[in-house]
């Protein structure tokens, strides 16, 4: 039988001979061991919103437990919102990532320009640090998944596909934050990145508008995983915080450009001569 799992950008099928998320319950096969094993694969990032869980009949066999007890802690894990049960389609991961800032706050950042300096600030220095701590404590396992993520970026970038080229980037540095293993930086980077996922602060299509910015960006990515891999933690903090600095950079000359390219417009209206497309 296959369940279907998510893994970083893509979805692969998990069998029994595969790697098991799920292993069988020890002391007393309680309810509360249930919990508690499925709670720390949230916290860990292993499972993640929209995965699938295994249906009742396999996962009650791969913990070893009864299905009675295995009702008892979903039902558990359900009432607290880390599960969602569709009834007649499995039951998922809820989506528990939630958000940095209240959503008051969030609206008070989407009108005033200033904050974006302060969010790509702020991210300079959380991302260095996670570039850092991954380049020292990546897994054999994080190094596959990181290369695996560079190796579709590549392609996405040599075909020109660009919602691809978005996609893989953040999945590029959320790959980097489970590769820290630090719980607190892995939400707190997801968090952010779907805040900028929304276009709350930026649209990252104004970063990637031209050719030149692509391959400056595809170069950063090279860098900071290679240093990763390199297990260079100096390198790769300083990789990562070089590679914000450029979409500073990068947001502030798109934004002028839009600037004057509307400045102008306005200008062409006022002495009633026609834009030329």
């Amino acid at each position: 039988m296959l369940t279907t799992f998510r893994v970083g950008w893509y979805y692969r099928p998990v069998t029994e001979t595969d790697f098991d998320l799920f292993a069988p319950i020890s002391h007393d096969r309680t309810a509360d061991e249930v919990v508690r094993q499925i709670e720390l694969l949230l916290l860990e990032g292993v499972l993640r919103d929209g995965d699938r869980l295994p249906g009742e009949r396999e996962l009650s066999k791969r913990l070893d437990i009864s299905r009675p007890i295995l009702r008892e802690a979903l039902k558990a894990l359900e009432t607290r919102g880390l599960l969602i049960s569709q009834h007649g389609g499995g039951t998922y991961v809820a989506d528990i990532i939630g958000q940095v800032f209240s959503p008051a706050v969030v609206d008070l950042i989407a009108r005033h320009q200033r904050a974006t300096g302060d969010y790509i600030e702020y991210r300079r220095e959380l991302e260095g640090i996670t570039a850092e701590l991954a380049a020292r404590r990546a897994t054999d396992y994080d190094r596959q998944m990181l290369t695996r993520i560079m190796d579709a970026m590549r392609e996405a970038h040599a075909g020109g596909s660009f919602d691809d080229e978005l996609e893989t980037d953040v999945e590029l540095h959320n790959a980097i934050g489970e590769a820290a293993h630090n719980i607190v930086l892995l939400h707190t980077l997801r968090s952010c990145y779907r805040l900028l996922a929304q276009g709350i602060f930026f649209h990252r299509h104004l970063v990637f508008s031209s050719q030149e910015a692509r391959e400056h960006l595809l170069a950063q990515h090279e860098a900071i995983y290679a240093a990763i891999m390199a297990r260079d933690g100096n390198a790769a903090r300083n990789a990562a915080q070089a590679h914000m600095d450029y979409i500073a950079v990068a947001i502030r000359e798109a934004e002028r450009s839009g600037e004057w390219q509307r400045i102008s417009q306005l200008r062409m209206q006022k002495r009633n001569l026609p834009a030329k497309a």
